[in-house]
């Protein structure tokens, strides 16, 4: 829980964030119960809500939100090109391979392929990887897409769950897209909802039918797959170290494709894709505690879709945090009056609880992990993250994750000293350091905790 600051105001309010635990089947799934600790995924809720006086009043002409421009309008626009082409109950399509896993009802749940109206390479439908210098616009049309099948499963029961399921799975150790044919027991269904605090996502219905065409698959994928003695963490390690990327590594994983034979559990999409990023973090940060120390200030920086990053590194042990800071009329402040502030750490040992911020620590840590890990260096770093009107819509993990790999992939900026990188840093943020300094806990330690090295000449 954080508090609430705006620039030159010394009110203050309360980010509420209600938690409750959900996930008891990492244990097997991973490696260990150490590694299912900092994987308890949780239920969160953020309050107050949106107000929808305000969106009568203004409907999409005013700006009365603070925005750039209207969400729901976007959201409108983008799901009307795409429901002309999904009002019937059969459908013939490319999958990415996409599927998703719901969380509803654990641990029973609906999970099924994704599959957009659309013959060809519709790789880059599911592909967040290739999504960073896109205009909304082209992502939410990809999202609106991919129509959902939903089949009734046993997360417990991965390969005995039937036809549509073992499909499912075969699709996600596809190396490319694969043809299918669907047939719904109704047309899909997905009212436009008014909250611009929901995730977007395409239509959805029950599968009667799901046939996959010829397919070629991806070998490491596979073969990942057909070891039943290697564990979840080695396998995504390895795939991941062997150019997999992210979101195919999360798919299988999802789908139950990896682990002990006895152990292999379906895993909902929303907490396999934090499992895959802290596992990868934890891999790396490993690595990086072996390796000297950087011997410079670092700040690395990149803007998209009004999220602006700035990485500091700086030359000390392995520590990280991320400061999220959400201006009013932003998807987790909608209505507040006062900039929100939240924050989590974790000191050289690393965590044994869960990160309150949720799945962008862990896709944040991954990258920054992995960058020192391939320069085999190690450093304090500290990630800010501040979140402007024009963000306009959540739109999942992978916006941050991309942002920062793009962050590292550009020259950073060297300073000889703390204080200089830090008012670098300053200068191109609307909120000032004291408040960054009050909604976090590692930047405030490193400019106020004196050390033996301030004492030697």
């Amino acid at each position: 829980m954080r508090q609430l600051r705006s620039k030159g105001s010394t009110k203050r309010v309360k980010l509420v964030k209600k938690v409750r635990k959900v996930a008891p089947y990492l244990a097997p799934v991973v490696d260990g119960v150490e590694a299912a600790q900092d994987l308890d995924v949780t239920m969160q809720t953020l309050s107050p809500s949106s107000s929808q006086t305000r969106c009568l009043v203004c409907k999409g002409g005013k700006m009365l939100c603070g925005k750039s421009s209207c969400p729901l309008l976007h959201r409108l626009y983008s799901f009307l090109k795409v429901k002309p082409l999904l009002d019937r109950t059969d459908l013939e399509g490319s999958s990415p391979p996409g599927v998703f896993v719901g969380r509803f009802g654990w641990p029973k749940v609906y999970a099924g392929p994704l599959v957009p109206p659309v013959i060809g390479d519709t790789s880059i439908y599911d592909s967040p990887e290739d999504w960073m210098y896109l205009d909304l616009n082209q992502i939410l049309e990809y999202r609106y897409s991919l129509v959902r099948g939903m089949h009734r499963v046993s997360v417990h029961e991965p390969e005995q769950s039937g036809r549509i399921i073992d499909d499912t799975r075969d699709m996600t150790l596809s190396s490319g897209p694969v043809e299918t044919e669907v047939l719904f027991k109704k047309r899909p269904r997905r009212p436009l909802r008014l909250d611009s605090e929901v995730q977007p996502m395409g239509p959805s219905a029950m599968l009667d039918k799901f046939v996959l065409g010829t397919m070629k698959g991806h070998k490491r994928l596979e073969r990942a797959y057909e070891d039943r003695d290697l564990k979840a963490a080695p396998a995504v390690v390895d795939l991941y170290n062997n150019d997999v990327n992210l979101t195919k590594i999360t798919r299988a994983f999802s789908m139950g494709s990896f682990g002990i034979g006895g152990n292999r559990r379906m895993v909902p999409t929303r907490w396999s894709i934090t499992a895959v990023d802290s596992t990868v973090g934890r891999h790396f940060r490993a690595q990086v505690k072996e390796h000297s120390f950087i011997n410079e200030y670092r700040v690395y920086e990149h803007n998209f879709l009004g999220d602006h990053f700035k990485i500091l590194m700086s030359p000390e042990a392995w520590s990280y945090e991320l400061v999220e800071a959400w201006f009013p009329g932003t998807s987790w402040n909608p209505s507040g009056r006062h900039v929100g502030i939240c924050s989590d750490w974790e000191p050289h040992k690393g965590r044994t609880t869960y990160a309150s911020i949720g799945g962008c620590y862990y896709a944040v840590r991954a990258m920054t992990t992995e960058h020192l890990a391939k320069e085999r260096r190690q450093a304090s770093v500290v990630v800010l993250r501040e979140s402007r009107p024009s963000h306009l819509m959540p739109l999942g993990v992978w916006k941050c994750r991309e942002i920062v790999r793009e962050a590292l992939r550009q020259p950073y900026l060297r300073f000889d000293t703390r204080e200089e990188a830090i008012r670098y840093m300053m200068s191109g943020f609307r909120i000032n350091l004291q408040s960054w300094i009050d909604g976090g806990s590692l930047l405030a330690r490193q400019l106020y905790q004196r050390r033996l090295t301030d004492f030697v000449a």
